[in-house]
């Protein structure tokens, strides 16, 4: 009776594996290489940052630090006057016409205070007359302009003094024109002048803050495309300056930099801008044109998960016999990339692909060349599932084994040209270009991630306006 209890069971139990739909199918993982860090070699980008600066910016920025009193001589024991000077109106600053390419000219209208004494001192008796005059005039004043440690400096030469008025005073009984006694003094004077235009300017334009600021902003990853969540960053490693220029009314100075750009698929990725890093070198030119060398990082997981959807809702086989692919994982084995694929229906179980990625220009994908089954799964398959390792299904399933790039590419040119039209990273600097067609390179592999390099040309060009 056992017997037959025992030959019911086996009966049963064929018959229910008989009638079922599914196969499991069971295969060897092959194993990817053993992880280390995302190291690869990427050509540095060179973007040049001509900066314009208005001369009524520097006029604006030298009256807010030199202003009222900017002179004060309370001393007339030694040379018989004390004298105070003060701005009396704006100072003027435009360029010189002797030299407009090197110069400028300020203008700097002043009100002098004077006190005078006459006399002499004998045998311990002091006979002085003593006169105060107020006086008002205008000093011009010629500078020679440079660029020195990211600060805007000058050399500025005395150049004339022109009276408003010029009273006199009786001395002895003769009129004396006050201004033949002043301007001595005022010749003296002239060096401190000289030096407070040049402190004045030297302070207001230091660049760096403002170039270092605009830069951090530039740098701070932002996002290209959220569907494929790409991110572009842009870490400095040097930056150029050229020599100062004046042309009309405007400041010129030509910057470039030399950076890593990347693009990094996935969450944001932190900022690698490092002000202290920062070196401004000087080069006598910089060209106008950039070249951008970007590296499109795309790591293992983030282009396995834009896979999986490109399977979503596809079946492949024909009659019964069909599967679906649920989840998709890649990742680099040999100089190969493995392809898992989770499928269920007729079979259920992983199903490895292996091949070699390849980026087509024409769709701007990454693709998998010489795409087939691993040979444990190939073997698996003849044996359990001959329908599903057939080369049609295998090319139909290769067709959902890409890739694309181009709207990662084409986002992120577009989210570049907002950056490149009239973009404010701070108040008063603005930041314009244009680019051109972005070009693929080369394709490399990391056990971690793939890396698409591509290259884009353009200009750029960052004004500054109002400055602060």
């Amino acid at each position: 009776m056992k017997f037959f209890s025992f030959i019911s069971l086996i009966i049963a139990l064929t018959l229910l594996v008989g009638c079922s739909t599914s196969q499991k199918l069971a295969t060897l993982k092959p194993e990817p290489d053993d992880a280390s860090p995302l190291v690869y070699e990427s050509n540095p980008s060179f973007i040049n940052l001509p900066i314009t600066v208005k001369l009524k910016d520097i006029e604006n920025q030298t009256n807010t630090l030199l202003n009222g009193l900017i002179y004060e001589d309370n001393a007339i024991e030694d040379d018989d006057i004390e004298m105070k000077i003060w701005k009396q109106a704006p100072i003027k600053i435009q360029n010189d016409p002797a030299n407009p390419d090197k110069r400028i000219k300020t203008i700097l209208p002043l009100k002098v205070y004077i006190k005078y004494r006459i006399g002499t001192k004998k045998l311990g008796v002091e006979l002085y007359d003593t006169r105060e005059f107020n006086l008002n005039g205008v000093i011009t004043l010629s500078s020679e302009v440079n660029l020195t440690n990211w600060k805007l400096n000058t050399k500025t030469e005395f150049k004339s003094l022109d009276w408003s008025e010029s009273p006199t005073m009786t001395v002895f009984g003769k009129n004396m024109p006050i201004t033949y006694l002043v301007n001595p003094a005022i010749s003296i004077f002239k060096s401190k002048i000289e030096k407070s235009i040049d402190d004045a300017i030297e302070k207001s334009m230091d660049f760096k803050p403002n170039v270092l600021s605009a830069l951090e902003k530039i740098c701070t990853p932002f996002q290209m495309n959220e569907s494929y969540e790409s991110w572009l960053r842009i870490t400095p490693v040097e930056i150029y300056s050229t020599n100062a220029k004046l042309k009309n009314d405007l400041f010129l100075l030509d910057m470039g930099m030399k950076c890593n750009m990347e693009t990094i698929i996935g969450k944001q990725p932190e900022s690698k801008f490092n002000a202290n890093k920062i070196i401004l070198k000087p080069i006598a030119k910089i060209p106008n044109q950039i070249t951008a060398n970007i590296a499109a990082i795309s790591s293992y997981a983030d282009a396995s998960k834009i896979m999986t959807k490109n399977f979503a809702g596809q079946e492949f086989g024909s009659g019964s016999k069909k599967v679906t692919v649920k989840n998709v994982e890649i990742w680099h084995k040999d100089g190969k990339m493995v392809i898992a694929l989770d499928v269920l229906g007729s079979v259920n179980g992983t199903i490895y692909l292996n091949g070699f990625p390849q980026y087509n220009p024409q769709t701007k994908e990454i693709y998998f060349d010489k795409l087939d089954y691993v040979l444990d799964t190939k073997s698996k398959l003849q044996r359990t599932a001959n329908w599903l390792a057939q080369g049609f299904i295998l090319r139909k399933m290769e067709e959902s084994c890409r890739y694309s790039i181009q709207p990662n590419l084409e986002e992120g040119k577009k989210s570049m040209a907002s950056y490149l039209k009239n973009y404010s990273p701070l108040p008063g600097v603005f930041v314009n270009g244009k680019m051109e067609d972005i070009q693929f390179d080369k394709i490399h592999l990391t056990n971690q991630a793939i890396i698409a390099f591509i290259k884009i040309n353009g200009t750029v060009n960052v004004s500054i306006d109002g400055l602060k």
